[in-house]
């Protein structure tokens, strides 16, 4: 996947990046659905609520940046279904993460419509962790450092 140009007064940031491919309106709700084995088509109509034109627009679009695959399963009619790549699958934490935050802050821990199970058999409350030492991160444990050249912290570099 090709990294995606951001506009020439923006920060360049994966975070964009990533939106520009997955933040439009269903994405993320086609992969959930993908995520959990609903890959055809009409399930997928169902289940997000997205209109078809639409739906069928992020799926291709999702099919084209390598984040899902389109495999047939019915000949007559051609009929095909979807599943999520290794680069889809690598979003799932994105999603849990996205479902927790949301049934904590919007939902405020009641009515859940979703449990998600861990393998261990406990409900998965996911937390994201450092990969080096371990350590749960926190906001006041990061220091974000620029890369893109004439970017700072705070913004371009005057010229």
């Amino acid at each position: 996947m090709a990294a995606r140009k951001t506009t020439h007064d923006s920060r360049p940031c994966s975070i964009a990046d990533a939106l520009a491919l997955v933040g439009e309106k269903y994405s993320l709700l086609v992969l959930r659905e993908v995520c959990l084995g609903n890959g055809r088509f009409d399930q997928l109509v169902r289940n997000t609520g997205a209109p078809r034109d639409i739906l069928a627009t992020r799926l291709r679009r999702l099919v084209d940046a390598g984040i899902l695959t389109k495999r047939p399963y019915s000949e007559r009619p051609q009929r095909f279904e979807y599943r999520p790549t290794q680069a889809g699958l690598e979003l799932e934490p994105v999603l849990m993460t996205l479902k927790e935050w949301g049934d904590r802050h919007i939902r405020g821990g009641a009515d859940l419509p979703m449990a998600v199970e861990h393998a261990c058999g406990h409900e998965l409350v996911p937390v994201v962790t450092c990969r080096a030492c371990g350590d749960e991160v926190r906001h006041e444990d990061l220091t974000a450092h620029p890369q893109a050249p004439g970017w700072t912290i705070t913004g371009p570099v005057a010229s």
